[in-house]
């Protein structure tokens, strides 16, 4: 088989800096701010750094963008490095914008005295309407023409705190009349009187994001700057910054940013849903979140496969939620054992079986990893199947179990439904049957054949679970569009969630519980429950209470529910 030698992009440029000799090696970044925890969208670029740093012998630095202290937390930092670490990236070095305080504030200074910035006492609102728009050019603020010593001054008084919030800020002087709206002589520093998560009450003043960080990545000797394509409009700011400082020009490029229908990825929805309690918390199993994928056991292989297969685009797209549950569904198949559980029970009790009679029946652990061998389940007389792999009138193209009709129990037997008995309200509580002795192993030796093939679990030995059927967490493909008057919360899907209480699993399951894997952090175990789905365990379970979680159904559902 030849080789697939096609590249993205950004893989070409990379390629052929290295044959210029542009850089002997790269060095990416990653710099997620520690406002939230992180979600899809950050598993792409944390992937793509990452993985083009390996791919071509170089390094990824962590950085994080902590120059909002109002809104950042260490909460959000500790996560952000379990969620990489749990991904299966280690970064060279970690590093905080905070770090460069002193150097951005000192080449602010550098700026002043080049007569390339100012002090603004104009209001957040007058400078924003001074701005202009994309047809009108901006207006110059009255403080534009300061001179450089007293730019010099009221900037180190705002530094040592002798104004208040937003009663000035440091621009750029760049250009108000310019076509691209952020060279409109940008903010560089507003003041902020905010304890901040690592540098505490040293600043009342902190730099933006646009001025804080092409300069960390200059002072990092970051090759590749890799950025979401909102950003292309904020490169050549990033690029003039560097080049009035003089200082090493590292350089940005762009790509598509994540988008998943059914989804929503705004770091401030997914606060406003864990704080006004429309989920458990960030790593509720419906949320985009990282942390929320791996408690709904999610594996890294096949986050970082999804990550792969979508690839790497100049054009933003939209992404069908079903190709992230694929890439799940593909790895689980190749690892997760295979155990039988029956989440909605009904008694079978089987006539013509010896009472009193056990037997122990070999499973197969998992038909695609022969190595995993397999195990012995517990048969005997009454057993549970699901109360759906029964009817007492079956249509015809009904294959599971019906008066007079032969099914095959997995691993076991054909057996035949002969009678049921119901409660008052017309329930059927038991279904009664005769089996074919033998058909043990699940074959018959006359050859003759049956279509359906059902799980079950020997009620004796079965143990209670409680098991949390998680689907999508918005009913609509673009949750973010709202009609007037309604929000993205109007979108949610209000059968995301189903809790069984009584469900019957098959005594294997007694023994699974969260892991702790080779990096320390906890992560669930995860089974496919035959011809239910993949399920994994979940934190909230304990010595005397099971609970599991549905990762995913064994195929795609949804379109049929939504077609």
């Amino acid at each position: 088989m030849e080789e697939n030698t096609s590249r993205n992009f950004l893989e070409e440029i990379i390629e052929q800096g290295l044959a210029e000799g542009t850089y002997k090696s790269i060095l990416t970044r990653f710099p997620p701010e520690p406002n939230g925890y992180l979600h899809i969208g950050h598993c792409k670029s944390i992937c793509l750094n990452f993985g083009l740093a390996k791919k071509y012998g170089g390094k990824t630095n962590l950085r994080f963008d902590d120059t909002n202290p109002v809104k950042e937390d260490t909460e959000y930092v500790d996560s952000i490095q379990q969620d990489i670490r749990w991904l299966g990236f280690e970064w060279a070095s970690v590093h905080y914008a905070s770090d460069y305080f002193d150097q951005l504030y000192e080449w602010a200074v550098v700026l002043i005295k080049k007569g390339l910035a100012y002090v603004d006492d104009q209001t957040q609102e007058e400078i924003r309407l001074g701005r202009g728009t994309v047809t009108e050019p901006g207006k110059n603020s009255p403080y534009r023409d300061r001179s450089v010593e007293e730019n010099l001054d009221l900037f180190e008084r705002m530094k040592n705190g002798e104004f208040a919030d937003g009663e000035k800020v440091l621009r750029a002087k760049i250009d108000m009349a310019h076509p691209n709206m952020q060279f409109r002589d940008p903010i560089m520093y507003r003041i902020l009187h905010a304890d901040h998560h690592r540098t505490g009450s040293k600043w009342c003043i902190y730099p933006m994001y646009d001025y804080a960080h092409g300069q960390s990545d200059s002072i990092e000797n970051i090759t590749h700057s890799i950025c979401t394509l909102e950003f292309d409009i904020h490169r050549p700011l990033y690029d003039w910054f560097i080049e009035q400082l003089g200082i090493w020009p590292s350089h940005q490029y762009e790509f598509a940013r994540l988008n998943i229908n059914y989804t929503v990825m705004s770091k401030r929805k997914l606060l406003q849903l864990v704080k006004e309690n429309y989920v458990s918390g960030w790593d509720d199993p419906r949320m985009p979140t990282i942390c929320g994928f791996r408690r709904r056991g999610y594996t890294p292989e096949s986050l970082r496969n999804f990550c792969e297969d979508i690839g790497v685009a100049k054009r933003d797209n939209i992404i069908d939620y079903v190709r992230l549950e694929n890439s799940l569904r593909d790895h689980l198949n190749k690892v997760a054992q295979r155990r039988m559980a029956v989440l909605n029970p009904v008694k079978l009790v089987i006539d013509n079986y010896p009472e009193g009679q056990e037997e122990m029946l070999t499973a197969v652990n998992n038909p695609e990893c022969e190595a995993d061998g397999t195990r012995q389940v517990p048969f005997s007389r009454e057993l549970y199947i699901e109360r759906e792999d029964f009817m007492e009138e079956a249509p015809k193209k009904f294959f599971r179990l019906s008066i007079g009709k032969e099914v095959r129990l997995r691993y076991a037997y054909f057996v035949t439904a002969q009678s049921v008995e119901k409660d008052a309200e017309g329930n059927i509580t038991c279904i009664h049957c005769t089996y074919d002795p033998a058909t043990r192993g699940g074959d018959a030796p006359d050859g003759r054949k049956v279509k359906g093939t059902l799980h079950w679990v020997s009620a004796k030995h079965a143990v209670d679970a409680e098991v949390r059927l998680f689907d999508r967490l918005f009913a609509t493909e673009a949750p973010d569009v709202a009609p007037e008057g309604k929000t993205f919360l109007d979108n949610l899907n209000p059968d995301s969630l189903k809790v069984l209480h009584n469900c019957k699993l098959e005594p294997a399951l007694a023994e699974a519980k969260m892991v702790v894997n080779e990096k320390g952090i906890e992560e669930p175990q995860r089974f496919q429950f035959e011809r239910m789905g993949y399920f994994c365990t979940d934190r909230d379970m304990n010595d005397g209470h099971l609970v599991f979680n549905r990762s995913c159904s064994l195929k795609d559902t949804w379109a049929k529910i939504n077609g």
